[in-house]
């Protein structure tokens, strides 16, 4: 059956090109890695458990450009050995030809919703807490209430980190050596400045035997080895997190009355991206029909790569203008995959005509 010869070929070609990529990618990772080994418990094991973590995110943004190379390097070499020419002349139509990409594409489309609903929002965070805790001697999880840090003999609830690495709605629990609740802080916000904390808006509650002693404060000092850097690492930015943990955020984010703009266009983007992939699959087939003496295998191959980038970076490039700009969630996010479907489709129509 001609679906099965066109779909064991791209695929084959598109896992042998992933598995190339990631290899590179782990190989930079392992590099940028090297001047941390030996910071506190961070050894030579642990740097390469925490690569192989971070494998999977990687695999998930490469899904698409794989796809795109593997079916521009497999299609290519079938018109070089004619074989599309045969199959052309025996009928196959362009719309045809799409149908049997597009239906491999789906496979590709498959495997990234697994990847990104099922296995990289778990590895991502895996990793960052591997490599949180042999870095330091803080031990942190992120849960909807919000962030939940060990420090010491203290735990400390952040509900919310903002852009610019702000706390709000933070509160400290500290226990004493024997382990009793001595004292609850809370604060409205929290800003870093000069190496430690400002708290705003304090409210501090101790315990001493059966009494309970408020204190309000307009502000604080407080001294803690939580940093914006630390924070940042904590934090899993929303487009690696899966589509109902965005959807439930995206939710308690409105109960609060705060903005929810890039949070919407990371949906989108989430459940646009297995499409993302059909389309860059389908917009590969007019560059590799073309005649051999227009372009070598090298050559399409190159421009596969520079097509998967300017997707990644017109993507972005929505995301921001759209978030800078309040555009709706939907446009800023589908721009990019609706523009390379246009030109897909011009490249069918004019390949069709040929």
């Amino acid at each position: 059956m001609l679906f099965r010869y066109f779909a064991r070929e791209i695929l084959a070609t598109s896992l042998l090109v992933l598995a190339a990529l990631l290899a590179l990618f782990g190989f930079f990772d392992l590099v940028r890695e090297l001047d941390d080994v030996g910071r506190g418990g961070y050894r030579l094991g642990v740097m390469i458990g925490y690569v192989l973590l971070s494998l999977p995110s990687h695999a998930y943004v490469l899904l698409p450009a794989a796809a795109l190379i593997g079916t521009l390097f497999s299609l290519a070499r079938m018109s070089e050995q004619s074989e599309l020419t045969v199959m052309r002349s025996s009928g196959l139509s362009m719309r045809q030809l799409a149908a049997h990409v597009g239906g491999a594409g789906l496979v590709v489309a498959a495997v990234t919703l697994a990847m990104g609903e099922l296995v990289t929002p778990y590895t991502e965070e895996a990793a960052k807490s591997v490599r949180l805790k042999a870095t330091t001697s803080i031990v942190a999880r992120e849960f909807r209430s919000g962030f939940w840090v060990k420090e010491d003999r203290s735990f400390v609830n952040i509900q919310d980190v903002t852009a610019d690495t702000g706390l709000l709605n933070l509160r400290i629990y500290e226990f004493d050596d024997a382990y009793r609740l001595a004292s609850i802080s809370r604060a409205g916000k929290a800003t870093y400045e000069g190496g430690r904390w400002t708290l705003s808006d304090v409210e501090v509650t101790r315990f001493d035997g059966d009494r309970a002693v408020l204190e309000r404060r307009a502000a604080s000092v407080w001294n803690s080895v939580l940093t914006p850097d630390i924070l940042s690492v904590l934090k899993i930015v929303p487009e690696r997190m899966s589509v109902l943990n965005l959807w439930a955020y995206i939710d308690h984010l409105r109960e609060n009355r705060q903005m929810t703009t890039r949070y919407e266009i990371a949906l989108w983007q989430k459940a646009l991206y297995p499409v993302a992939a059909i389309v860059m699959m389908v917009l590969a087939i007019p560059f590799a029909i073309q005649s051999q003496r227009t372009a070598g295998t090298g050559a399409k191959i190159v421009l596969g790569i520079l097509l998967g980038l300017g997707f990644h970076f017109s993507g972005r490039l929505f995301s921001h203008v759209g978030l800078l700009n309040d555009w709706p969630a939907a446009f800023s996010a589908g721009m990019p995959t609706l523009l390379f479907l246009g030109v897909a489709a011009a490249g069918l129509a004019h390949a069709e005509r040929r």
